[in-house]
Order: structure tokens, then sequence, then C-alpha cells
């Protein structure tokens, strides 16, 4: 893989060549772009970025919750004071001591600085503890804030943000981004602790004399310089094998998935597998150790510079006290103030690195809550409410149109056609000629382009929206298997009511599905995904009654069923397709399916190709023109060694 260069980055040794791999380069992952981000940063830059984030982090935890964001603030602060004056007060009974004298005396003399000692170190406790308290009840205020308000967005935005992959791409980020939030504000709150214990020390060994602060920084930076390059050298190899790491994740899904292990056991795919996880990963293994290597040399190099450093340190004092510029005791508490200093400064280089990393996915998070603004259904104000409308009597769409992003041609232009009250229209074509978006535009999940489609008269615009989508059932062709009960599967399809037992068994009976839910180990309880105790994996076509039965669940004025029989039995599809037919007269059905034997009985069937509406009339009527209709039609007849002209096949009785 290309390494790009950086003026404040080491350049990263390419990984090897992995040619005997079959697996292409995939795309970056979520995860990658803190890391990314703090590998190609110097540390110049890590430093100038700090403060923004942490800043950010602080207002968040603020907006969570004020009460422990000042808690946490407080302690943080009081802890850095009571470090400073743990110094002093050491340093004044070791004053004390080594003072001329009996040692009755002497320590009788240290008592008030060793009682002040104590309240210190006490005091210190205890803001520990109420940070500590602060902190734990923070993270899930904080995780609720920025989790519900990503929640809003996503649950809210119009259906053709999906469609836009760099949406989807932010998506996949910020939901990343909801989760590092918590990690962030949580490194802020160590690191302000950490430099408020380094900043300590350095006021408290100023106030004893000022040479020791020198002192102080000579036996403390060589370490902390050692352990922000170490990290930075994790960071950099990190991103340099994103594409062995991507490959690795796809090899551990094939070998150890339950949808993949049928096929591996057929096609015989173990060794296989196996050789290519063990190419990619003796590359990993060599890179790691590598890193190891260097790792180690530079921790190494910067132990040897600090011990030296505290060395020279160690000597410096011994001279300042022969010489008498300093006392034993300031000597002795510089000692202490380095070991603090160091155990203090381990903390900031530690959460520097993962404030910088968690602040990247953060910043994922707030763009993408800014770009998603642009996809959010217009604000409506309350003040003029728009009507709800009454029962469906007509549906009229003028020359409608529909360009998905980043696509050349329409997947749906200029259709005209109207949809009177109780009518059964179907829509007919081959893959990809806009059935479904055509569909979805009238389920007001998708805005035309291009076009009006009327309600009653009037665009969708001058309705109730919600009010309007109530009156309206749809029955996806990619449906969801939502991981509750069967019953619960099919109360979602109403959630503007509390269904009774009896009517979701009426539904499930109208999509063939009663009889198939009843034999389920706990009937219409039954959980329906394995992830949960005594959950249960239903086939594509009991699936596919369930949703069925979602749809019917509702009673809408209108019923839209895209391919709702194409994974069913011919048992179960006659019964799914008599129920429909139950409704011609009463109420309105778009029926969008490929099964064209089932469509003969629509009001109107319209038949579109490549987005265009190019035929529409009766079954008979298209037969008659002998256009694409009748073409399509014939050749699946042909199958069944029917002619065109020949009826339906035989009706099979379906229990329900």
């Amino acid at each position: 893989m290309a390494t790009t260069s950086h003026p404040n980055q080491t350049p990263t040794p390419p990984e090897p060549a992995d040619h005997d791999s079959v697996l292409p380069e995939l795309r970056e992952m979520w995860w990658e772009t803190g890391m990314r981000a703090r590998a190609g940063a110097g540390l110049f830059a890590v430093f100038t970025e700090l403060p923004r984030l942490v800043w950010s982090a602080v207002a968040v935890s603020w907006r969570a919750d004020r009460v422990r964001t000042s808690v946490v603030a407080a302690t943080t602060v009081g802890a850095g004071v009571m470090s400073a004056f743990g110094l002093l007060a050491a340093q004044r009974v070791l004053v004390e001591l080594f003072a001329g004298g009996p040692t009755a005396d002497k320590v009788i003399a240290a008592l008030p600085a060793l009682l002040a000692l104590a309240t210190v170190t006490a005091l210190r406790a205890g803001m520990a503890a109420a940070m500590g308290y602060a902190q734990n009840g923070l993270t899930p205020k904080v995780d609720r804030e920025v989790e519900r308000g990503l929640f809003e967005v996503t649950t809210a935005v119009r259906l053709e943000a999906f469609d836009a992959d760099a949406f989807a791409d932010d998506m996949e980020r910020a939901s990343r981004g909801a989760e590092s939030t918590t990690a962030l504000v949580q490194a802020s709150m160590n690191l302000l602790a950490g430099l408020s214990g380094v900043l300590a020390v350095a006021v408290a060994v100023m106030v004893i004399h000022p040479l020791l602060l020198l002192a102080l920084l000579v036996a403390t930076v060589p370490n902390g310089w050692a352990s922000l390059r170490a990290g930075h050298l994790r960071y950099q190899t990190y991103a340099a094998g994103s594409v062995r790491r991507r490959r690795l994740w796809l090899l551990h899904r094939l070998m150890a998935e339950r949808v993949s292990a049928p096929e591996l056991r057929s096609y015989r795919l173990r060794g296989f597998l196996l050789d290519q996880y063990d190419r990619v990963m003796g590359v990993e293994t060599n890179i790691q150790l590598a890193l190891a290597r260097r790792v180690t040399t530079t921790t190494t190099i910067g132990a040897m510079v600090g011990g030296i450093a505290t060395a020279v340190v160690y000597v410096l004092l011994g001279l300042l006290l022969i010489d008498g510029q300093i006392p034993l005791a300031a000597a002795a508490t510089c000692v202490i103030a380095v070991q603090s200093a160091q155990r203090s400064l381990a903390v900031v280089t530690f959460q520097i690195d993962r404030v910088y990393t968690e602040g990247q996915h953060f910043r994922d998070y707030t763009g993408f809550m800014t770009r998603a603004a642009d996809y959010l259904p217009a604000q409506t104000d309350p003040s003029t409410a728009k009507p709800a409308p009454g029962r469906l009597q007509e549906i009229a769409l003028d020359a409608v149109s529909l360009r998905y992003p980043d696509r050349d041609t329409a997947a749906v232009e200029q259709v005209s056609l109207t949809i009177a009250a109780g009518q059964t229209v179907a829509f007919v074509g081959e893959n990809g000629s806009g059935k479904s978006t055509l569909a979805a535009m009238i389920a007001t999940l998708r805005t035309s382009t291009a076009g009006t489609i009327r309600y009653n008269g009037r665009p969708a615009a001058d309705w109730d929206i919600d009010a309007l989508r109530d009156r309206i059932a749809v029955v996806t062709q990619e449906y969801h298997k939502w991981p509750f009960t069967a019953a619960t599967n099919i109360a979602i399809g109403d959630i503007t009511s509390t269904p009774s037992r009896e009517g979701i068994q009426g539904a499930a009976a109208r999509a063939a599905a009663h009889e198939m839910i009843n034999e389920l180990p706990h009937g219409y309880e039954t959980l329906l995904d394995r992830t949960f105790a005594g959950g249960q994996d239903l086939s594509g076509g009991q699936w596919q009654r369930i949703t069925a039965a979602r749809g019917f669940l509702r009673d809408a004025d209108l019923l839209i069923m895209d391919e709702p029989s194409s994974a069913l039995d011919p048992r179960a599809e006659d019964a799914l397709f008599q129920a429909i037919r139950d409704r011609q007269g009463q109420a309105t059905t778009i029926l969008i399916t490929h099964r064209l034997a089932n469509v003969r009985h629509a009001d109107r069937i319209y038949v579109l190709h490549h987005g265009h509406l190019v035929e529409a009339g009766t079954h008979d009527d298209l037969m008659a023109l002998g256009g694409r209709y009748a073409e399509l039609f014939t050749l699946q007849a042909s199958g069944y060694g029917a002619g065109p002209s020949a009826g339906p096949l035989p009706r099979q009785t379906a229990t329900a």
C-alpha cells in the first residue's frame, strides 16, 4: 500500500506486498479515521488541536450533567492544589526532622506539618473518590446525550439520504463518534487531572527552590518524549496495516460465522481460507515484530536518557547540598517531586494520544449532525397545522420523476397515472424498471425530483404527512427481520393503535401465516431471532408471510404489496393473492410482482421499462396489444405448458 509523507512524520516503510492474496483491498472502515489522523499528525499538530478537543468534551459534558461536570472540574483543580500543598507540607516535615536537637523535640516540632500533610492526603483522597463518582455517573448521561441526538436525526432524515454513499459512510462513522464522545470526555478529564498534577508539582518546587524546577524538567521530559514518540510509531504502523486488518476481519467472518459454514464445508474451503489467513497473518506478524523492536528501542533510549538525567539531577542536588545552596529537606522533597511528576506525566502522555484519536471520531459525529440537517424534513409552524386527509378517493401522478444521486439516468421518468379508490392496480416490468421506486413515491417514502403526486386533489405537502401515511400500508420487497416475537412483528404494522390478539391473528390468517406461527415453539410469543434464548429462525417464505400480515393489520385505504410472494410456496401464494383479491372494490391495492398470472384480475396494469410508463390497460387489453406485457406473460406462461389465453391454474384450498 502506498504511503504518504508528512512534514512532522517519520516515513513508515511500505508494508510487504501480498500478491498471493485473492482478497482485494476493502474500503476504509470508520474505526480507522482517528488512527489515520493520529498517524499523520506531528506532535505540534496534536498539541495545537488539544485545547479545542478538550473544550468540546467539556461542552458536551456540561450539556449532559452540569452538576457532575462541576464536581469533576472542582475536584480536578482541588486535587492539584492539594498535591502542591502536600509537597510543601512534606518539605516542612523534613525540615523539622533534619533540624538539630533531640529527636523527641524534632518530632513534636514536625507534628503540625504532619497533621497538615495527613489532612491534605485525606482531602485529596476524598476528592479522588468524588471525582470518580461524578465521572462514573457522567458516563451514562453523556452516552444518552449524544446517542439520543444521533438517533433523533437518523430516524427523521428523508429516505433519499440513504441513497447517497457519502451519507451512509458519514452515518457509520458518526455511530462510532457517538461512542467515542464518552471516551473523549473521560480522556479529557484524565488529561486535565494529569496536567493539574504536573503543574502542582512545578509550583511546589518553585516555592521550595527555583533551581529544582530545572531539575524536574531534566528528569521527566525525556521519558515523556519517549512515550509520545512510541505512541506515534504505534499509530503509524496501525494506519499502514489497515488493508491487512480488513482482510483478516473478513477472513474471520468467512471462517467463523454460521451463514458461511455450509458452503465452507460443501466446497472444502477450509484449507484455502486457512492458507489465505496464513499469508496475511504472516505479513502482519512480521510488521508487529518490527514495531516491537522500534518501540522498545525508543522507550529504552528514553529510559536511558531519563535515567542519566535523573542521575545528573541527584548529583546536582548533592553539589548544591555540599555548597549549602539548598537544605537537605529541599533535596529530599525534590526526589519526591520527581517521582510524582513522572507518574503524572505518564498519565498526560497516554491521555494526549487518546484525546486526539477519540476527538477525530467525535468530529465525525458533529460533522454528520451538521450535514444531516440538509436531509431533515422541513419544520412546520405549529400555529399553521395542516389538515389530515379523509379516506383516499384518488391518487393522481402528474409527470412524476425521480433521479437517484450519482446516477446518469432517472429511476422514474415523467410518469402520469391515476388510481381511484377501490381499484387494484399492478406495476409490472423487468428488474430495474422503476416499479418499487414509483410505489415508494406514492407511499410518501420518497420525494419526487419533478412532477406532483396528489392525494384527493392536493399535493402531499398540503396534508399532515403522518396522518397521510397512516392511510397507507406498505409491504416492502426488502423487508426487515425485526428481533421481536411473532405477535409484535405483526403488531408493528399499526403502532397508532393497540391491536387485539384477534386482529393480529386475523391479519396472519389473511397472509397464510396463522398455522405456521402456531407451529412455532411458543406460537405468537416465539422470538424470531436466534440472538435471544429460545429464539427461532424462519425461512424466507415464512418471513414473507409475517411481513404481509403487517400490511393487512393496518387495514389501510391503500395497500402497497411489493413482491409479496417471491419466496412463498404455491399454496401460501394462492391464499395471499386471494386475500388481495378480496380487497378489490373495497380498498385500493398496488401490486408489484413478477408472477404475472397473479395480476390478471387487476383493474389496471401499468407496464414500466427503464423508468418510463410504456403500456397501461387491463390484462385483456395488453394481451391484445401484443407489446412488452404480452411478451413477458407469454414467456412465463410457456413455462407451465400453457398458452397465453389459458386460464389460471386450479386454486388449491389454503387453510389459515
